[in-house]
């Protein structure tokens, strides 16, 4: 019996050590610079300034760009020289290699206006010309090319699962104002952009 005792005690010890050296996502998501993040293979293109000199982000688009592989990086690239060009601050390649591109006290152009309102995927009273790039961080995937139905891969997804929670973490934003570019504004009849990873962020939860 005693043995046994023993060995629960000191598994219970080693366990809570080894979480105590396990990093919080949500102090991680906080912090400056250019941060290890566990479960992300990040390219700091624009490091993280202070948080709280941050725009006011308040929703986060999935946005999905036709491009084939490595469209990611060159687009990030595109957007670190100009900042406030047609694009986003983040951009996620298909090998799940997740690009920071702009400092987030800048604002890229995308969205169209959140011009979509007529309740398709969900209550567009909330996101009519609100949900907006003066509101919104853009999150571009790429690689859905020359299919656009094409949905995105594994590492894609992988990436996502832990990025999600970094932004919501960083800027405070609920899982309900985590959108599909297509939910808030009318695109391409062809394919739902932005759809499924919208919709997994909200399954997964907290």
């Amino acid at each position: 019996m005693m043995p046994r005792l023993l060995t629960a005690l000191l598994a219970l010890v080693i366990s809570s050590a080894a979480l105590a050296e396990t990093p919080d996502l949500a102090v991680i998501a906080r912090s400056q610079g250019t941060p290890e993040i566990p479960g992300l293979k990040m390219v700091w293109l624009s490091p993280w300034g202070d948080v709280a000199k941050a725009h006011p982000w308040r929703n986060i688009i999935v946005h999905q760009t036709e491009g084939p592989q490595g469209s990611a990086r060159y687009g990030a690239q595109e957007q670190h020289k100009n900042p406030t060009r047609r694009g986003v601050m983040v951009w996620v390649e298909t090998d799940g290699t997740v690009y920071w591109a702009v400092a987030d006290d800048l604002v890229p152009t995308h969205t169209d206006g959140a011009d979509r309102n007529d309740n398709k995927y969900v209550d567009n009273g909330k996101t009519y010309h609100q949900v907006n790039k003066d509101t919104s961080i853009g999150v571009e995937f790429a690689g859905n090319y020359p299919d656009v139905t094409k949905g995105p891969t594994d590492a894609q997804v992988a990436a996502w699962r832990v990025l999600v929670k970094v932004l919501r973490a960083r800027y405070g934003i609920p899982l309900d104002r985590v959108y599909a570019h297509n939910w808030i504004d009318f695109k391409d009849a062809r394919y739902c952009e932005g759809c499924a990873l919208a919709t997994m962020a909200r399954e997964w939860g907290e």
